[in-house]
């Protein structure tokens, strides 16, 4: 077939398909603006639940069709075999906390679940109180949050050139390995390469792109304390650590929280920066990371559910946490 058929029958196919997605997109707009339509003109006692039904039912059919039903499926999934036509019970479970590889995996994992939060809160927390005391801060605010619009395989791509490694005598590009030969170092490793150095390389990443978010978040908690707080110390004689230690730190004690979960959530999910930058290899496989593995890669369907599961019941902890403080310092307030 020549190439201008063959041209000509994708662009039809792939006009036919945007069609249907935009009569699809239409057809739902459409029922939705009936049904509101009717919600509209409902009086008497059918009104409010007419009303509630309009609001939430959308957004629960949404929650159903997107989250509740795939969840359901892959705890389904996790209990049979790679082709999913048949039942192996707790095999696959045993298979992940039995085999050594995945040990190393869930071992990075905590890793990251560990090093990564404590390090994006803790440089957010304390750039959040230099920032407020120089001037043109909004300015340094930005620049220190900019890492956070760019996605994460972006943040890997960039981060990749950084810690690029050619050999001994060969001009260094990446930055890292010139800060190194620099440094009087002649020929730096490969970093990308070197156990467990990579690892924490990695996380580096990770705490690039979290901790401007943790800045904003903590700056806008300190801002929050009341000034009478502050002054009433500071007349008690509180200074410098103290005053932090003392009073700042209880004050924004649950933003605190909340931002470690959060992080710790984003640490969890972490799939893009391995990804991008070894491919799970070289020690540095995560949770994550080998569910795609095992699911896309060596199409094992039933230890990829497995992983997924795992991965959800790490995480659901840590919602449930964030939740309970985001509701008591609703109360508070």
């Amino acid at each position: 077939m020549p190439a201008t058929l063959v041209a000509a029958s994708a662009w039809s196919d792939a006009g036919i398909k945007f069609g249907n997605s935009l009569g699809a997109i239409a057809g739902f707009l459409g029922i939705l603006l009936l049904v509101f339509f009717a919600a509209g003109r409902a009086t008497g006692r059918f009104a409010r639940p007419l009303a509630v039904l309009v609001m939430l039912g959308p957004a629960v059919l949404l929650l159903v069709v997107g989250l509740v039903a795939p969840l359901v499926r892959t705890v389904f999934l996790s209990f049979y075999n790679a082709d999913s036509d048949r039942s192996v019970g707790l095999r696959n479970y045993d298979w992940a906390f039995t085999t050594d590889s995945i040990h190393t995996v869930l071992l990075n994992t905590a890793l990251w679940l560990v090093v990564a939060p404590l390090t994006a809160t803790g440089l957010g927390l304390t750039l959040a109180l230099l920032v407020e005391r120089m001037r043109w801060q909004g300015l340094y605010k930005s620049l220190i949050f900019l890492p956070m619009a760019v996605s994460l395989v972006g943040a890997g791509i960039i981060w990749k050139f950084v810690y690029e490694s050619r050999g001994a005598g060969q001009p260094q590009i990446g930055l890292l390995s010139q800060l190194a030969v620099s440094l009087g170092w002649d020929d730096p490793p490969n970093w990308i390469l070197s156990q467990p150095v990579n690892n924490l390389l990695l996380i580096a990443v990770m705490v690039w792109v979290q901790t401007g978010f943790a800045m904003v978040v903590l700056s806008a908690a300190i801002k929050a304390i009341p000034d009478e707080v502050t002054e009433a110390a500071r007349l008690d004689g509180a200074r410098g650590l103290q005053l932090f230690w003392f009073i700042t730190v209880p004050m924004i004690r649950t933003t605190l929280v909340v931002v470690l979960t959060t992080v710790m959530i984003t640490t969890l999910k972490a799939f893009d920066i391995v990804r991008t930058m070894t491919g799970g290899n070289f020690g540095t496989q995560v949770l994550a990371n080998e569910m795609y593995a095992q699911s896309f890669t060596q199409f094992d369907v039933g230890r990829g559910s497995t992983l997924a599961v795992l991965l959800f019941l790490a995480v659901l902890p840590l919602v449930a946490y964030n939740i309970v403080q985001l509701r008591k310092e609703r109360e508070t307030r």
